[in-house]
């Protein structure tokens, strides 16, 4: 059995001329577009006794649940799209799990109420999602996946107000290049907790322009 030889360590000439067979009816809709969170002190990759725990990761930093790329603090980010949905949750006291997104609270209530399940067994979410693409700030160089950031519960405030900087700077909504970072905040109880802070840095150069534009057009078909 040892002497079996399962892959290959070099790159082999099949694995360059392309990835197409096999793959032809793959469309954007069949694929996941990786989540960025951010970390908690409650968080399972910032606990060492569980399974999910990653090795230097800490509350505060921001983490691709895909990849499992530990992302630090801060990252420099274009604002690609975004989106709002209500997200029904089973309360944790009944099971919990998800139930379903809908485009507006109302529509939500209607689904709950069409499958006979009870309003107080759930909790509705607002949720805001920024599609993101992130890019090196000692290269230059854009990640060529994307990522979504949710934005709920305290979150809420700081998407508004990065929505409305996105207003007040002009210009498509992926012209303007953005620093995004952690900072440590407490709620009216006194609870710590991590936060986000946005921070334009300047219009995007040309290229990246392009690229977040192509990118824009693609998810938008």
């Amino acid at each position: 059995m040892n002497d079996v030889v399962l892959v290959s360590k070099d790159l082999p000439s099949h694995a360059s001329k392309g990835e197409v067979l096999g793959n032809e009816f793959i469309k954007a809709e069949h694929l996941q577009t990786p989540r960025v969170k951010q970390l908690q002190v409650m968080s399972h990759e910032v606990d060492e006794n569980h399974s999910e725990f990653l090795e230097g990761a800490k509350p505060g930093d921001f983490f691709n649940t895909i990849t499992r790329e530990n992302y630090g603090k801060e990252m420099y980010i274009i604002n690609i799209k975004f989106t709002e949905e209500f997200v029904i949750w089973r309360k944790r006291e009944r099971g919990g799990g998800l139930i379903g997104s809908f485009p507006s609270n109302a529509e939500a209530l209607e689904h709950l109420k069409s499958q006979d399940l009870k309003v107080e067994d759930h909790e509705i979410t607002q949720t805001q999602s920024h599609l993101l693409l992130k890019k090196d700030p000692e290269t230059g160089a854009l990640d060529s996946q994307p990522f979504i950031f949710d934005c709920s519960s305290s979150k809420l405030r700081v998407s508004r107000e990065w929505n409305t900087q996105l207003q007040l700077v002009g210009g498509d909504r992926f012209s303007s290049l953005w620093k995004m970072s952690s900072s440590e905040t407490q709620n009216r109880n006194g609870q710590k907790f991590w936060n986000i802070g946005v921070q334009n840095i300047g219009w995007v150069t040309d290229e990246n322009y392009e690229a977040a534009k192509s990118l824009y057009t693609s998810v938008s078909k």
